[in-house]
């Protein structure tokens, strides 16, 4: 609380005439976070022409801000703790409500777009792949960021690489035309052994 008075400027008798409690700080940085996330997603997938186009960039743009804004993940990842501990889901719907009416539907859209215009395997179940590539790409994320510098030493590979790693094989367990077994691995993958000695567990 002494840094957000110290950054804010204000005193902390004045700082409470705008929240009543420490989680309110919490969930209006949150709100803040989430409107300007909505705004620019929009504008990463705009311009892609399928269904797995517009995946990919949502994922690739997730990739650019592990990278380049780590603090911020890190937030949200601690928000994720707090949220699951101490606050109920009709708090969250109601915000995200604020800024998106459909919600996570917006991403079953585009899985629905890819199975139709054929980017996207037909057997997808578009509520289940929703669900699943969400919390797979949210999860990596947030516990990279929340690794920060340990991760490296861990696993002998950057955060970047593995996160895009990680998007790279989502992408192929989605797409329609999966490369074929014969297909040369990518750097990242042929890296894993030596990894794996770095590692004393």
């Amino acid at each position: 609380m002494a840094e957000v008075m110290a950054a804010s400027g204000l005193r902390a008798s004045t700082l409470y005439e705008y929240f009543s409690k420490k989680d309110d700080i919490v969930w209006a940085i949150f709100s803040d976070m989430l409107e300007e996330e909505s705004a620019r997603v929009k504008i990463a997938v705009e311009g892609a022409a399928t269904g797995l186009g517009k995946i990919m960039a949502l994922l690739e743009y997730m990739a650019d801000q592990l990278s380049n804004q780590p603090a911020r993940i890190r937030f949200l990842a601690q928000f994720d703790a707090m949220y699951a501990r101490d606050w109920p889901v009709e708090r969250l719907l109601t915000l995200e409500g604020q800024f998106n009416d459909s919600g996570f539907e917006v991403f079953k859209e585009l899985v629905m777009e890819g199975i139709a215009d054929g980017s996207l395997r037909p057997d997808l179940d578009p509520d289940l792949t929703l669900h699943a590539v969400i919390n797979a790409v949210v999860g990596a994320q947030r516990r990279l960021a929340s690794l920060g510098s340990k991760v490296e030493l861990e696993y002998g590979q950057s955060i970047d690489r593995l996160f895009r790693e990680t998007i790279r094989i989502i992408e192929f367990g989605l797409r329609a035309n999966a490369p074929s077994n014969n297909s040369e691995p990518a750097p990242a993958a042929k890296a894993r052994g030596s990894s794996k000695e770095k590692r004393t567990s």
